[in-house]
This record gives C-alpha cells, structure tokens and sequence, in this order.
C-alpha cells in the first residue's frame, strides 16, 4: 500500500457484517487488499436489536481484515439503507465567487449546502445530498460543471434523509467498536455504482440487493436513484424453510444450502444425496438434491414476485425498459438467474464484483461504495503511517456524533 491512499467500506447486513479495505492508486485504479467477514449478530430484519451483539460483530470483520492487510483500522465509511430513509427534492441557488467567474469545487459545495437548507422534522436527519442536473446561467441538464464560466449556479437535488434513531445506533455501534465514521452513505445509491450503468439507469432498471434478511429494492429512471424500499425476505427465509421442511437445525440447514441447494428444480440432481439428522432423533436420513429444491424453489420464486409487487406499489411498472438488475448473497444459490428469468422476464442480469478474491454478489455493496466515494469525492484519501504499520484506534479526536455533522457539512 505503498502508491495512494485507502478506504475501508463498512456494510453492517443481517446475516453477515463485511469489511471492504481498498487501496487507492495514483492514477485512479482501486485494489481491494482486504476483506473482512463475521456472522452477523444483533440485527434483525435490517435493523439493530442488540447493540453489544452488533458490536461484537463489527469487531470480528475488523479483526479479520486487520489480520489480511497487515494494518489497524481505524476509520470507516458506512453504508445505510432501510424503509426509514426517504427522498425529498430540493434545489440550491449562489453566485460564482472567483473573480474570473470560472466554477470550482467551493462554487459546488456552496449550492449544496444551498440545497440542504429544507425544513425537517426533529425525527429526521440528512445522510446524503444527491445532484440530480446543475444549472449555469439558465443552462440545465449539467452533470460537472466544474471549469464551466458563470456568474449563477444552481442545483436541482435528491436529499436522503433517515430516521436519528436508526443512524444513531449505528454510530453508537461502530463507537463502541473502537471506530470512528468517516461518513455514511446510502447504500442502494453506493451500490448502483458499480452495478448499472448510465443506459440503464437512463432507460428505466430496477436493481434488487437480495440480503440474508431483507431485500433491498431500487428504481431508477432518467438516470438518476427515483425510489427505493426494502421487503423482510432474503437468504435466512430460504434456511428458515429448509430447517422445517427437512427437520432440523438452522445451522446445518445453511450448511446444507451452500453446499447442496439449487434454485431450480429441473436443475436438482436425483442421483446427489446427504445425510441430515433430524431434531430429536439420533438416526440420520437420507435426502436428495431434487426433494432439497422442493423446498427452495417455492421461496426463491416469492421473493421475486415481492420485487415486482413492491415495485408496482412504488408507483412504477413492474416491466422496466432497462430490466431487473440482481446483486447480494442470494444471487449465489446456483440456477437463481433461471427461476428469475421465469419470474421478472428475460431482461434480468447478475451484478458480480471483477475483483479478484471478492467476486461474490455479496460484497457488490462494500465495494460499490468505494466507486461512490471516489466518484463524487467524498474521500481524502489516508495514507498508511510508514513509521508503524498500525494506527492507534485511541486517537480518534471527535465522537463519531461530532465527525458525522462535520462530514455531513464537508463532504457532499
């Protein structure tokens, strides 16, 4: 880690608690040199129940990409979703300050704090403010203006705001897991960076983050984020049903699913056996891969039509010209694709990270949010203390409270 800086991406889900360490080189290229993966404890449906459970967990991925990358960290970005969060729309309005009238980075920063000014209730707090167009001197539909010669800039905005409780439990977590927050982030947004591209969100796609206990839902439209929600069905309904059906314990029926489950049963194997004992008998029974995508397949084919019934309460159809776009660890479970084809439509892909060591749906989201942060530049990127080869945790400075409204006002 020698050429840049790094970022260390925080994704807290329900099943799993993952860590991404990502070094940045000089001329833009992103290595991810550390990954750091726990069960995830304390969470229940995409929100947390038990704050020491949760930090313990947070803890054990630290510890885990601490013993990968060779460093301690000390510092993370942290991404946010849930039914919590909402879109407001807001513009901002200033005069160009440089003399020359040529538009900088504190031109833009000025607008968006411009357009962060709205009326919120107390419940409410602003995560993120997102530039839909910028306008110079009545010219619209500007993605950079940056370099541009005006005397007027405006801002048309999304302003994501969450629930204080839900963001501040999670600050308190990551507090007490000897971590200060860099920022957080939305984590639908951070993770259509690296899964759609500008034709898709232009035409109209709708992207799904299918968790271990929720499933997070997307749409957008004239490129930019029009609506997102979460539904409580993921991966650990897929192991809930297989612990019934087969009569056993949780922890062997996840075993059981990645090693054995298929989405599809016309690709489930009669021939493929395992022996499974079932709660309260010490005997051990026989089951085939085909009665074992019995019981996947029904759930796997519910949760894409609760994707498609949320998306239609959302407002939009159900049919989007760009298509369905899946990511997240259910998209492992091998021949989903082909149950999701047969449910949402030919026009559905995998969204997988080309990384060497994570390319596995289930880190799109940590990984996504390492392009976000570089892509609006929101990061100053740390360099690694050459003297020692970790970095205290102790000398945090400000509360993660205090260094979240800092970077909610700096880093827009």
């Amino acid at each position: 880690m020698s050429n840049g800086g790094y970022i260390v991406t925080l994704d807290i889900g329900t099943s799993r608690v993952r860590l991404i360490v990502a070094e940045v080189h000089e001329n833009g290229n992103i290595h991810i040199v550390g990954v750091g993966s726990a069960v995830s404890r304390g969470m229940k449906k995409g929100a947390i129940i038990d704050i020491d459970h949760a930090v313990q967990s947070i803890r054990e991925a630290v510890d885990d990409a601490e013993r990968m990358v060779g460093i301690e960290v000390s510092e993370v970005f942290v991404g946010i979703s849930g039914n919590h969060v909402s879109l407001q729309p807001s513009h901002g309005v200033v005069a160009v300050s440089s003399e020359d009238r040529e538009i900088g980075s504190q031109d833009i920063e000025r607008v968006l704090q411009a357009a962060r000014v709205i009326a919120l209730p107390p419940e409410r707090e602003i995560i993120e403010v997102m530039p839909k167009q910028f306008i110079v001197d009545g010219l619209d539909e500007i993605r950079d203006p940056h370099g541009m010669i005006g005397v007027r800039l405006e801002v048309d905005a999304l302003i994501v705001t969450g629930a204080k409780t839900v963001i501040h439990n999670v600050l308190r977590c990551v507090e007490r897991a000897e971590l200060s927050v860099a920022g957080m982030l939305l984590l639908p947004m951070a993770t259509s960076e690296l899964c759609l591209s500008a034709d898709e969100k232009n035409l109209g796609v709708v992207m799904a983050d299918l968790g271990g206990g929720t499933t997070t839902i997307s749409v957008f439209q004239h490129g930019h984020l029009a609506a997102t929600a979460v539904i409580p069905v993921g991966g650990d309904n897929i192991t809930n049903d297989i612990a019934i059906g087969l009569q056993t314990d949780t922890e062997t029926a996840e075993k059981i699913k990645r090693q054995y489950g298929v989405a599809s049963v016309k690709e489930a194997s009669k021939e493929v056996t395992f022996q499974i004992r079932t709660i309260g008998s010490q005997r051990e029974k026989s089951v085939t891969q085909w009665e074992l995508a019995q019981i996947i397949e029904p759930r796997v084919e519910e949760l894409f039509h609760l994707i498609q019934q949320q998306v239609e309460e959302l407002g939009f159809s159900k049919n989007p010209v760009g298509g369905y776009v899946l990511t997240g660890g259910v998209m492992s479970l091998p021949h989903i694709l082909t149950v999701a084809q047969d449910q949402l439509g030919q026009a559905v892909r995998v969204a997988v990270p080309d990384y060497i060591g994570v390319q596995d749906p289930s880190y799109t989201a940590g990984i996504g949010m390492v392009h976000y942060l570089l892509k609006r530049r929101m990061v100053r990127l740390v360099e690694p203390d050459t003297e020692s080869p970790t970095r205290a945790r102790k000398q945090k400075g400000p509360s993660p409270l205090e260094r979240m409204k800092n970077w909610l006002s700096e880093f827009i």
